[in-house]
């Protein structure tokens, strides 16, 4: 069962921390419509993490709500892959990291549709008709960018080629990926990488960007290993909850 659970917050860790990044950028987005954009897809983050960390504290069966998973843990109790902890340093960044993100998470819950398990097959089914807005929006805005202006440009390939090191921490195989595919209940992230590699290549190229070639790359994440950000993340999410641990919303 622990395996399982950690399977779980791997996907719930994702979408939590990210949407709490893209909660920070609402009203500083370059116009309204994006503004609004950008805010609806931390709300599907959010509603995705919510219900899988709701089916985490109902597996544990300790008297734990969802909230207490969610905002309760210590830092090196995070599995949430180190990309989404990166901070909002402009536009570009936060297309970028959010491309990446994207893609990943469609052919993540692609596979995932076929997972044995009845919870996260329906999870998966749910999240793709919001991930497929999610990949195609933030396709577009690369596209949009790499193709704009000298200055868009520059400001784009600079944030893929800063961002690049970080997702490997998507594909790398935690002992719970290896576990779960084993059991039918997870996926093959090889086939996701492959996948993920391709989209992103075709993106880049009609963008008329360059796919990053570093070979330094930064892999923690899955097992509890997190850049400086997660830390001040957490202060903030955490702060009502450790402060006042008896209140009721």
């Amino acid at each position: 069962m622990e395996t399982k659970i950690k399977y779980y917050l791997q996907i719930a860790d994702n979408a939590l921390i990210l949407s709490h990044r893209l909660s920070e950028y609402c009203s500083r987005a370059p116009f309204l419509e994006e503004d609004l954009a950008n805010t609806n897809v931390a709300l599907d983050l959010i509603g995705l993490a919510e219900a899988v960390y709701e089916e985490v504290a109902r597996m544990e069966g300790k008297g734990r709500i969802g909230d207490n998973i969610a905002y309760l843990r210590k830092e090196n109790e995070y599995v949430n892959s180190i990309l989404v902890e990166q901070p909002n340093e402009d536009f570009a960044h936060i297309m970028a990291r959010q491309f990446y993100t994207d893609a990943f998470h469609f052919y993540f819950f692609t596979e995932l549709c076929n997972s044995k398990d009845e919870f996260l097959q329906a999870i998966a089914h749910k999240s793709l008709k919001e991930v497929t807005y999610h990949l195609r929006r933030s396709s577009e805005w690369i596209i949009r960018l790499g193709k704009g202006t000298e200055e868009a440009k520059q400001r784009t390939q600079t944030a893929i080629d800063k961002l690049w090191k970080y997702t490997p921490a998507f594909f790398i195989e935690s002992k719970a990926d290896v576990q779960m595919l084993k059991n039918e209940v997870g996926v093959d992230l090889h086939t996701v990488y492959n996948q993920w590699k391709q989209k992103v290549s075709e993106v880049l190229y009609l963008a008329h960007l360059k796919i990053p070639t570093s070979d330094f790359l930064i892999k923690g994440g899955k097992e509890g290993v997190h850049s400086e950000y997660l830390g001040y993340i957490l202060a903030e999410m955490q702060f009502l909850p450790n402060k006042y641990p008896d209140a009721v919303w």
